[in-house]
């Protein structure tokens, strides 16, 4: 393959998977108790206020890999008003994207007590996301690609995410659609126009799950499901989880559990230049965690489980957490992503 049929393939495979990541990514930050990283209805759905970091890298042992950062907060205001704030950056080589959004979410409490949780909340989530893409020093000189302009792009869009979830006891379920504007990002536009982008950058997340309390005692189980998809390139993913709580008292909790990722849709390549094979994008990732006081920390470690993999490095991923401002006491069910 020459030089220049080589960078037409570089800037399309990497402009699709931009694209499929376009704001943040969805990994399994949502199991370190920060779901409203995910869901903007669950901004101020807890009787405390939260504030969450996050930091994940991918392959230690691989130059430029991906990388994102996160900070948000999220906290009740009256009775039914819920805020919240998130900044983040996400970096992928010569590829990065910035962004900030604000939230505001409304709560409809049907309980008649704390015994009797019955919540139904809305979410809708403004952001301003700057995507880049560096393309100084791919070209050669000698033989200059119109495809790569060879400076750096940049490219800022609005866009908005809206979401519903609903608590009943112990049962829990969350949809949301994120990039409901049609946008359009230029850091993939030439001279000649022959890379574009579709301005559909729709993704639709559904999770339900079930906190089953194990007797009268300190032991928890929370088995759950998340669904994704994107909207433009039909790519899906579905998430299987099972998480587990041990309480020490009124101060402190442990849980960990396992999460298990696979796409219905598979990767087609070839070894041998000759036979075709195909394989569908798995992960395996086990994660750890404690609440303690008003403090939370969480680790997260993803395998990929795939036969042809970038890396045998995992992806490792960090949360802290700090709870503020109880406004209420705790529900009266196993409850724990608005009970603290």
């Amino acid at each position: 393959m020459n030089l220049k049929k080589y960078y037409l393939l570089f800037a399309i495979l990497t402009s699709q998977f931009i694209f499929s990541q376009e704001g943040i990514p969805v990994y399994a930050d949502y199991l370190s108790d920060n779901l409203y990283l995910v869901h903007p209805s669950m901004a101020g759905a807890s009787n405390a206020n939260k504030i969450r970091l996050t930091a994940r890298k991918q392959w230690f042992d691989v130059d430029n890999a991906p990388s994102t950062q996160s900070a948000n907060v999220n906290f009740r205001t009256g009775d039914k008003v819920g805020l919240g704030a998130i900044v983040y950056r996400d970096e992928n080589g010569r590829f990065s994207q910035t962004g900030i959004f604000t939230t505001f979410a409304y709560h409809l409490l049907f309980s008649r007590d704390r015994t009797d949780l019955n919540m139904l909340s809305f979410g809708i989530s403004g952001a301003f996301i700057q995507s880049n893409v560096d393309e100084r020093g791919l070209d050669d000189p000698l033989d200059p690609d119109p495809v790569i302009i060879g400076r750096e792009q940049k490219s800022g869009y609005f866009n908005l995410d809206v979401g519903m979830s609903y608590h009943y006891l112990d049962w829990y379920a969350h949809f949301t659609v994120k990039n409901i504007l049609p946008s359009t990002r230029e850091i993939f536009d030439n001279a000649n126009n022959t890379i574009q982008e579709s301005n559909n950058q729709r993704r639709y997340i559904f999770s339900v799950g079930y906190v089953f309390g194990l007797g009268n005692g300190p032991w928890s189980l929370e088995p759950s499901v998340l669904y994704q998809s994107t909207d433009q390139t039909k790519e899906s993913t579905i998430d299987g989880n099972l998480k587990v709580y041990r309480r020490f008292g009124e101060l402190a909790t442990l849980w960990g559990g396992l999460s298990y990722r696979r796409s219905f849709d598979g990767a087609e390549f070839s070894q041998t230049g000759a036979e075709i094979e195909s394989q569908k994008l798995q992960y395996i990732t086990p994660f750890l965690g404690i609440n303690y006081k008003n403090w939370m920390v969480g680790y997260t470690y993803s395998y990929q489980s795939n036969s042809v993999v970038l890396s045998n490095g995992g992806f490792h991923q960090l949360t802290l957490g700090y709870d503020f401002g109880k406004r209420k006491e705790r529900w009266n069910c196993h409850c724990p992503a608005v009970n603290n």
